[in-house]
């Protein structure tokens, strides 16, 4: 029993890298693949805020709410699993546009199948661009399925209805 898991599992990892064989390694290659990737989407939405406050937003709560190791714990009556994820945030801000890219790194329980850029695996990107003295433009370029927490975190530090630091742990 326990050879013909190995076996499922190897095979499945070979099958698995043979689909994937390369992940972005940089936040304009992240961009470009999100549209055509299964499940990733990008979603826009214009903020009544002007583009300097959701600049500075992105500046303060970034380092201090996304610079974190989170640690999850999968049980089944199969398997246990631990992994270790640690996130790291990179704002860049010019007169143009305002960029969020958040990365994570598994340091352990997932085996990474492609290369890996530095930083981690890019997980969401999101570009804020001023629209005129009160509004501003949000394109974010996302998972299309879970996450919602960090999702929600910084669709509100966008909008000025700062709902705080998410809890990273919930996916």
């Amino acid at each position: 029993m326990r050879n013909l898991t190995i076996t499922i599992v190897a095979i499945f990892s070979v099958f698995l890298s043979g689909c994937v064989t390369h992940h972005p390694q940089t936040a304009a290659e992240f961009r470009k693949a999100v549209p055509g990737a299964f499940t990733a989407k990008v979603e826009s939405f214009q903020v009544n805020r002007p583009f300097s406050e959701v600049a500075k937003t992105f500046q303060a709560n970034a380092p201090e709410c996304l610079n974190v190791r989170v640690e999850t714990t999968s049980k089944t009556r199969m398997s246990y699993q631990v992994i270790v994820t640690k996130f790291k945030p990179t704002v860049v801000v010019t007169k143009e546009k305002a960029e969020l890219h958040v990365q994570q790194h598994h340091e352990s329980g997932v085996l990474n199948v492609t290369k890996e850029p530095k930083g981690g695996y890019y997980l969401l990107v999101t570009d804020a661009y001023p629209l005129g003295q009160n509004k501003t433009q949000v394109d974010m370029y996302r998972p299309s399925m879970g996450h919602e927490p960090l999702i929600k975190a910084i669709k509100g530090w966008a909008s000025g209805t700062n709902v705080g630091c998410p809890d990273l742990t919930k996916t």
